[in-house]
């Protein structure tokens, strides 16, 4: 049975009236039929810099090509936004620009908005979305990873850590908890000089991380933009990763971990909403009033 066409234009739409959605918006959102299927979630994390929106877009575009002519594919990129006036750069979509209008491959860049965490504000809701707007995969590119930055892990199946050679970022992955995240390691920009031994050691640390034998063990891959293989390398690891995910039954866990994120998140923004609501009058009493007025607050969002 053939699907109806993707209508990019309230997909757009819908996509930009949850991105400003506050939390009492989503409280009161009607729940949606169920989709009847989720679209596969793939992430990709790594340092400021290390080429995530173009392998994205490579990715995304071998991906919608090669596999199968009728997969819908959405990219979701995520920018960070100034912390004074919220606004984005938005610069992912300018990078991914040449990649639009493939059939359905759909692209959207998104600002980090009140988060701290390498998302976006209601991004499990967006992601909801996708799934039912007919989407087959979905590929999310986060903020560049720091040593907090943990929630890409729940809200994707497969997580892509992109690495530089030379930069660095195994010690600074090694502190994060990164290595014991990431479900592939990718050391990009390949082409230039140390990315063999930068895949060395991270094999090696691998190598003594303590995995349980019915755990995946995350593989080290070489990819270049100049290099098609090397992304076609990548997508064909993910799938296995894929496939393993299926055989050992996690994605029940999956879920779980998304709903106590998405609860978390409503929670703390409702909370951000009430302190950034006090008067000024508020702020100069004393510590225990202001946090009554808080939680006074929250408590009449709970009952609306």
């Amino acid at each position: 049975m053939t699907r109806p066409p993707l209508d990019r234009h309230t997909l757009g739409r819908a996509l930009t009236t949850l991105a400003n959605a506050c939390a009492t918006d989503l409280l009161h959102r009607s729940p949606s039929q169920a989709p009847a299927q989720l679209a596969r979630r793939i992430g990709l994390t790594g340092a400021p810099g290390a080429g995530k929106s173009t392998l994205a877009g490579l990715l995304a575009m071998h991906r919608a090509t090669h596999l199968d002519s009728e997969r819908r594919i959405g990219v979701l990129a995520i920018d960070p936004s100034s912390p004074r006036s919220g606004g984005a750069i938005l610069g992912d979509r300018i990078r991914m620009d040449e990649l639009q209008g493939s059939g359905d491959l759909y692209i959207r860049s998104i600002g980090s908005r009140s988060t701290s965490d390498g998302l976006s504000d209601n991004l499990p809701e967006m992601l909801d979305l996708m799934d039912q707007h007919g989407f087959d995969e979905v590929l999310l590119e986060t903020v560049g990873v720091g040593q907090a930055e943990y929630a890409a892990r729940v809200q994707v199946d497969t997580l892509v850590l992109v690495l530089l050679p030379d930069s660095g970022d195994v010690v600074q992955a090694m502190k994060a908890g990164i290595m014991e995240m990431a479900d592939i390691f990718v050391v990009n920009k390949s082409d230039l000089s140390g990315a063999q031994r930068m895949a060395a050691d991270i094999q090696r640390i691998a190598a003594v991380s303590r995995v349980a034998a019915d755990r995946w063990r995350p593989p080290v891959l070489l990819a270049s933009a100049r290099q098609p293989d090397s992304v076609a390398a990548l997508s064909d690891t993910i799938d296995r990763h894929q496939q393993w995910l299926v055989q050992a039954d996690r994605h029940t866990s999956l879920l779980d971990s998304r709903s106590r994120y998405r609860l978390r998140r409503l929670i703390e923004r409702r909370l951000s909403e009430a302190v950034n609501e006090l008067d000024a009058q508020l702020l100069r009493a004393p510590m225990a009033q202001q946090v009554d007025a808080v939680l006074a607050a929250f408590a009449s969002f709970q009952s609306l």
